[in-house]
């Protein structure tokens, strides 16, 4: 996953989030659905390493990830895909696991991870690199890419900006925010150490090619308790896999109760 940006309400109940999944188009993916050995989870599939980039359970757990750009790849001595399901499959609080696994952040490559309880209106922002310490999130409009929380690319801003004039329920708006291939100019351009034509070519929101692309994107939503996920698969140069889509309801009640 390499670009989220979500309004995120606790207050009303609300939720709203938008996220491209950026990968080398030879890594084996599985669509989003639902996983036979956890009937209540809701995600697409790494199948390299076994982990997912964003998911959601029926009970309202939540997780996305995001990668630490610094120059050349790293590889960790474990998938940063197990982040996400581990939260997922577990029953930790969001800031709790934060806890655990930043305990253990040397293992893995560089890493954005967020982990919420929508049932319970928490939602927390951790990762392994400086300025990335874990917090609970308040009411607000975040963008999140392969630098720190709110680090302001070009990219990262404009989809916060389409985000903040998107109509609730509006998938077709939010789908063509996460489709457009407009880039930064060359004067915006970040600096993470990798080469200027890669870092034209990764700027803008939606990315195209034949080896590495956009391969997955998110829009997921959630007001007072009502759940709706979808997801578009695509392929080399942008083409059109699939759509999966799935809602539910999440029962509040029983969370006031406990």
């Amino acid at each position: 996953m390499c670009l989220i940006a979500f309004d995120w309400q606790p207050a009303d109940g609300r939720l709203l989030l938008l996220a491209n999944r950026d990968e080398f188009h030879a890594r084996p993916t599985d669509p989003a659905g639902w996983w036979p050995e956890y009937p209540g989870l809701w995600a697409g599939r790494d199948r390299q390493a076994g982990g997912t980039w964003l998911g959601i359970t029926q009970a309202g757990r939540f997780a996305a990830l995001t990668n630490f750009r610094e120059g050349a790849p790293q590889a960790g001595k474990r998938s940063r895909g197990e982040l996400v399901t581990g939260f997922l499959t577990g029953e930790s609080s969001p800031h709790h696991y934060l806890q655990q696994v930043l305990a253990r952040g040397e293992e893995y490559a560089g890493f954005n991870l967020l982990a919420g309880d929508l049932l319970t209106g928490e939602l927390h922002y951790g990762g392994n690199r400086p300025g990335a310490e874990p917090r609970a999130l308040p009411a607000g409009l975040y963008g999140l890419s392969n630098g720190l929380l709110n680090t302001p690319w070009p990219k990262t801003v404009r989809l916060k900006r389409g985000l903040a004039t998107l109509s609730a329920g509006d998938e077709g708006a939010a789908m063509a925010l996460l489709s457009d291939a407009t880039r930064a100019p060359d004067g915006a351009l970040p600096d993470t150490g990798i080469p200027f034509e890669l870092e034209r070519r990764l700027s803008s929101i939606f990315i195209t090619g034949d080896d590495y692309g956009t391969r997955a994107q998110t829009v997921l939503s959630m007001e007072q308790g009502r759940v709706r996920i979808l997801e578009q698969g695509r392929g080399p140069q942008g083409r059109l896999l699939h759509r999966r889509q799935a809602k539910w309801q999440l029962d509040i009640q029983s969370s006031a109760k406990c």
